[in-house]
């Protein structure tokens, strides 16, 4: 049995790492290269990648809820209470993240992607970009001591006014500025 354990908690934390992973690059990377293109691009880009990622990031969601639950089962059913509450805390976080990205993430995604197919721009392309519309926001102007938030090189692009997610807050700190990119 404690190979089996073992195994669902392998099998979890890989599945979960690519979701999570994913999260992380479009936090890091991808939204602050997007802040620097037109309306339309967003709109095809974040249309496009929601087509496609919204129809396979099914498997590695639900293989890392499944085998996040059955080790948080197992480990308890074996007496192993550490491991057990560690991995039940961790669906619980697991069953939450869905939740909120089903009413907060999947509408957004649908529009973006409904556009994109029918090559329109969505007219509040920014607003439904997914770290506004999924994330808790704070005013960039309370990080004025932070290097540059973004430098807008598009029209309809982000300033430095706009609402900021953690992530990218994170993210901005973790970067080079944009004037090294210039």
């Amino acid at each position: 049995m404690e190979v089996l354990l073992q195994t669902l908690a392998v099998i979890a934390t890989m599945a979960n790492a690519v979701v999570y992973g994913t999260d992380v690059f479009g936090a890091l990377v991808q939204r602050p290269a997007l802040a620097h293109v037109d309306d339309a691009t967003l709109t095809s880009v974040m249309g496009q990648t929601h087509r496609f990622g919204d129809a396979r990031m099914v498997v590695p969601g639900v293989t890392g809820l499944v085998s996040t639950v059955l080790t948080a089962g197992l480990a308890g059913y074996e007496g192993k209470p550490v491991p057990s509450i560690a991995a039940g805390v961790s669906a619980l976080a697991l069953v939450i993240w869905l939740t909120i990205y089903n009413k907060v993430s999947v509408p957004v995604n649908k529009a973006l992607t409904s556009a994109a197919l029918e090559c329109k721009v969505a007219p509040d392309a920014r607003d439904r970009s997914y770290w506004r519309a999924m994330l808790p926001r704070t005013s960039a102007s309370e990080f004025s001591s932070m290097p540059s938030v973004t430098s807008p090189a598009a029209p309809g692009a982000t300033s430095d006014s706009e609402p900021v997610t953690f992530f990218f807050l994170l993210a901005t700190m973790l970067s080079p500025s944009d004037a090294e990119h210039a």
